[in-house]
C-alpha cells in the first residue's frame, strides 16, 4: 500500500496498543487500513530493527494467507493515510519497497515456503 505521508510502498501494519498482542494488532491494523479481516495463520518473522531516531523495535510479520479475487475486491483503503494498493511480485519488490522492508518481507516469504519462522536483525537472518 502507498501511504500518503511518505514516498514508496509499505505493508499493512502499525504499533501495538497497550494490552494488545502483536497478532491482535495485526488483525486490527489490516482491518483499519484495508477494511478486510483475512485469517492470520501464524507468525512468519520477527525482526529486531534498531533506529536511533525512534528507538529499537521488534517487528512481527504474520501470514495472512493468499487473498482470493473476491476478498481482494473487498479492500477499502483508509483514505486518511493511504492512496493506493497493489500486489507486487517478489522480483519487483526492489522497485517498490525500501531495502530494510524488502529484506524482511523476503525472509518472511522464505520462511512461509519452508513452513517455518525466522528471527531477523535489521532484516538479516543470522542463522
Amino acid at each position: 500500500m502507498r501511504p500518503s505521508y511518505k514516498d514508496g510502498y509499505e505493508i499493512p501494519g502499525g504499533y501495538v496498543e497497550p494490552g494488545e498482542s502483536p497478532r491482535d494488532a495485526c488483525i486490527r491494523e489490516i482491518g483499519e487500513e484495508l477494511g478486510i479481516k483475512p485469517p492470520i495463520n501464524g507468525m512468519l518473522a520477527v525482526d529486531w530493527a534498531p533506529a536511533e531516531s525512534e528507538g529499537d523495535k521488534l517487528l512481527f510479520l504474520f501470514d495472512g494467507g493468499v487473498l482470493s479475487p473476491a476478498a481482494s475486491s473487498e479492500i477499502t483503503l483508509q483514505h486518511e493515510e493511504l492512496t493506493s494498493w497493489r500486489f507486487v511480485a517478489r522480483r519487483d519488490m526492489p522497485t517498490h519497497l525500501p531495502p530494510r522492508l524488502m529484506r524482511r518481507v523476503a525472509a518472511a516469504l522464505d520462511a512461509r515456503a519452508q513452513g517455518g519462522q525466522v528471527y531477523l536483525e535489521h532484516g538479516v537472518n543470522l542463522w
